[in-house]
């Protein structure tokens, strides 16, 4: 199975960066031909506030960034995980991914569980409850065999999750994320790679980069796609961009029998 991460800078623009994203996920099918693409959190809008949030967000399957992404993955016959888009539901807002087949049909939507409500020291406060509702579903979806696991940003911190991924039987995990150029610094990869390590996956963490809000909030990048040993197979540079990776699984079934760690759990 190939992979390839797409990494953005997306800004209050949602038309310009839909467009963006459309064309490099084009140009890693183009140079590439992954079997799935991946786009990070927020990929269509990235606003300073929850009002410019909520006004972006759609009711789908109607909206710009559904529309596009499922048409997208249509006309190049391949499965798009969508980062995350502000979903509207009535009165009430969630921080959604969406994933399209090759057909552009929805196969997968996940709502963010774990918001990000922070005080960071010296740093920025943050209250994505501002924004957003909490999801309550583990959500798993096929890329041919292979089952591919949901999570999104700040869920990384938060290991039950992604064991109850690999209980349902991921054999890859997906995290778009908007990460704090504060904590990724120091957390960003110590938190992937482990995530990668207990569940024995295929972890794709796939981040937004540099500056948005008018520069008043900056994202740290560094995309990157880890085996189930923990190794980092294929990393984005400082850029806007996209990296790709094969994925081997018989590899992950061979580290699985050698350290049968799920059959291991007490509690």
């Amino acid at each position: 199975m190939k992979v390839s991460l797409v990494q953005m800078n997306s800004q209050g623009d949602k038309s310009a960066n839909i467009r963006t994203a459309s064309d490099l996920i084009s140009r890693a099918v183009d140079a590439e031909r992954p079997d799935l693409v991946v786009l990070p959190e927020y990929f269509a809008y990235l606003g300073a506030n929850p009002t410019s949030m909520h006004a972006s967000g759609e009711t789908f399957p109607v909206g710009e960034a559904y529309e596009g992404m499922s048409g997208l993955a249509k006309k190049l016959g391949v499965t798009i995980h969508a980062g995350s888009i502000v979903e509207r539901v009535g009165n009430t807002h969630y921080n959604t991914t969406l994933v399209f087949n090759p057909k552009g049909e929805q196969i997968a939507r996940y709502r963010k569980m774990h918001l990000f409500d922070v005080d960071v020291p010296g740093g920025m406060r943050y209250r994505e409850s501002d924004s957003v509702a909490r999801g309550d579903e583990v959500v798993t979806y096929k890329v041919g065999d292979v089952t591919v696991g949901c999570a999104i940003c700040y869920d990384i911190r938060f290991p039950e999750l992604f064991r109850a991924l690999r209980d349902k039987g991921a054999e890859v995990i997906v995290l778009p994320a908007a990460f704090t150029l504060m904590t990724g610094k120091d957390h960003w990869e110590l938190l992937a790679r482990a995530r990668a390590v207990e569940t024995q996956t295929y972890f794709l963490a796939t981040g937004q980069v540099f500056s948005h809000a008018e520069g008043a909030k900056w994202c740290y990048g560094h995309s990157m796609a880890i085996d189930p040993w923990g190794h980092i197979i294929a990393q984005c540079s400082d850029k806007v961009g996209f990296t790709s990776a094969r994925l081997d699984f018989d590899y992950m079934r061979d580290i699985r029998s050698k350290l049968p760690v799920a059959q291991h759990h007490v509690i």
